[in-house]
Parts: structure tokens; C-alpha cells; sequence
């Protein structure tokens, strides 16, 4: 089964949050960092995430995905 970039991105972004879920959020900056990705890319498929209810976003000075 073949599957888009955007999708083995997104499913990358996902396991990341995953990984590192300790109650707080992770920044696109960090995510993008730790699997290779565009931050402008990143942030294009956390908005999509978002939409879809995957992903939960939090506003301000520690904010960030999770």
C-alpha cells in the first residue's frame, strides 16, 4: 500500500506527539526538528489534524500541539 507524502508526515507528526505526551504540548518547531519536516509544511497538516479533531492546539507563550 502506497501512501501520500502528506500522509507518512502527518502519521510521523502524530507518533512524535505521541511520544512525547506528557500532559504539555509540543511546538511545530520541535515536532519539525525531531522528524525532518518543514515547519511551513508542518504547520499546513496541523491545521488539517486540527480540523479533523486529532490534534488539540493551545495558544500563547508555551503553546504549541498535543
Amino acid at each position: 500500500m502506497k501512501l501520500s507524502t502528506k500522509t507518512r508526515y502527518a502519521v510521523r507528526a502524530l507518533v512524535e506527539l505521541g511520544h512525547n505526551y506528557d500532559g504539555e504540548s509540543i511546538s511545530i518547531k520541535d515536532i519539525a526538528k525531531n522528524q525532518d519536516i518543514s515547519t511551513k509544511y508542518l504547520e499546513h497538516m496541523m491545521a488539517v489534524l486540527k480540523s479533523a479533531g486529532f490534534v488539540r492546539s493551545i495558544r500563547g507563550a508555551g503553546g504549541g500541539y498535543v
